[in-house]
């Protein structure tokens, strides 16, 4: 999934990943991507960085990774000075299953248990090794793993979000 939101121009940006190094000799970029996988990120078509658009010429999965070729990048050395930059894509690029979300939209949902007492609101996304974590703050900062174990209901019209809490949280 997606990290935070930017707005560019007259479309919502997203940031979708980040250019983590160079690939070969003739201008493509490894990206580590903020997808739900490698596979669905090389569906985008077109990437921002620094407010510049580059068209996909061709993108595959590899352990993980992206490897990506973009219009315009046609060296090592240009792609070299991409790396480290953060990529983006328009919001109406992100084609999302029934009932998905992006995380970022989870900000500033408010939270409540499974037995309808108020928590809080969500206040940011904590990227972990293993995942990501939602931020609740509210009489209390709680941390719940975002997943379907503990984040069991999303209603993103009514900005709220359902917790499934254990002993501790």
């Amino acid at each position: 999934m997606a990290r935070l939101l930017g707005f560019y121009m007259e479309f919502e940006l997203i940031e979708t990943g980040k250019i983590i190094n160079t690939h070969a000799l003739r201008g493509e970029v490894k990206i580590d991507p903020w997808a739900n996988s490698a596979e669905d990120f090389c569906g985008f078509e077109r990437l921002f960085i620094d407010g510049a658009e580059h068209r996909v010429e061709r993108a595959r999965a590899q352990k993980g990774f992206v490897i990506a070729k973009l219009d315009g990048v046609n060296s090592i050395d240009e792609a070299e000075r991409l790396k480290n930059k953060t990529v983006y894509v328009p919001r109406e690029d992100i084609e999302l299953p029934d009932g998905g979300y992006l995380i970022g939209d989870l900000v500033g949902c408010a939270a409540f248990s499974e037995d309808g007492e108020e928590l809080g609101k969500v206040t940011g996304i904590i990227t972990l090794p293993r995942g990501e974590v939602l931020e609740v703050n509210g009489a209390r900062e709680i941390l719940v793993p975002l997943n379907r174990e503990f984040v069991t209901d999303v209603d993103l019209e009514g900005k709220r979000v359902t917790l499934r809490l254990i002993e501790g949280m």
